[in-house]
């Protein structure tokens, strides 16, 4: 069976993938990204990867099903160790993951980066910390966007070889999304103060540490928001 219809995140994700690249798509779960690339005629050739033995047989038999066994390798390996340079591999996929364990798996994998022309991450958490590891790492922030799909935020950060600076703001909001401050941008972290206000209210009075901490935040938010208006 065909995959026509992939999620609203990874159609996103997706778009950033330039035409006629290979691409290894870490944690590839189902395949379901490979595939569909495939079938749209994006890409020539992909390596899924997958860690785990279930999501691995499960990629296995869609890549399969669908006729791309020449097209689609699934490894069962762990992060970039499911590709070397023979694969000739573009871009890396890595979706759906926090930003800490993106970060780590390009860490362990660094050496293998050189030949990497774009990195498409999509972290589920902690994009701050992913951004600064891009930018210690010569990768440049080269675009960003901003998914809501079933009531939740998802950011994609493109990133290509590169010197970049970013300071506190641009770490945590991003330098493309901040500028560009869109509807969901600003829906996005409307909600995020709004659930730090009241995690505040619940903070005992003498637990004074804390409670600067978290007004820091609101107040960081608040700024980058007004800042548009």
């Amino acid at each position: 069976m065909q995959v026509k219809n992939i999620s609203k995140r990874l159609e996103k994700v997706a778009s950033f993938v330039p035409q006629g690249d290979k691409i290894l798509d870490v944690g590839s779960d189902h395949a379901y990204l490979p595939i569909y690339l495939i079938q749209q005629g994006r890409i020539v050739s992909a390596v899924a990867g997958e860690v785990v033995e279930g999501p691995y047989q499960s990629a296995v038999a869609n890549v399969r099903d669908n006729g791309l066994s020449d097209k689609i390798s699934v490894r069962l390996a762990n992060g970039l160790a499911a590709f070397d340079v023979g694969d000739q591999i573009d871009d890396i996929v890595i979706a759906g993951m926090g930003g800490r364990l993106i970060a780590d798996i390009l860490e362990r994998g660094s050496t293998k980066l050189a030949s990497v022309r774009r990195l498409i991450l999509q972290p589920n958490n902690r994009e701050d910390e992913l951004r600064r590891w891009l930018c210690g790492h010569d990768f440049q922030i080269i675009k960003e966007a901003l998914v809501e799909e079933n009531g939740k935020f998802y950011e994609i950060i493109i990133a290509e070889q590169g010197k970049q600076v970013l300071n506190a703001d641009q770490e945590r909001f991003g330098p493309y999304l901040m500028r560009e401050q869109s509807t969901i941008f600003r829906d996005r972290w409307r909600w995020e103060a709004d659930k730090l206000e009241k995690a505040l209210a619940k903070i005992p009075e003498k637990n004074l540490a804390e409670r600067s901490a978290m007004s820091q935040k609101i107040k960081q938010i608040k700024e980058v928001l007004h800042a548009s208006e």
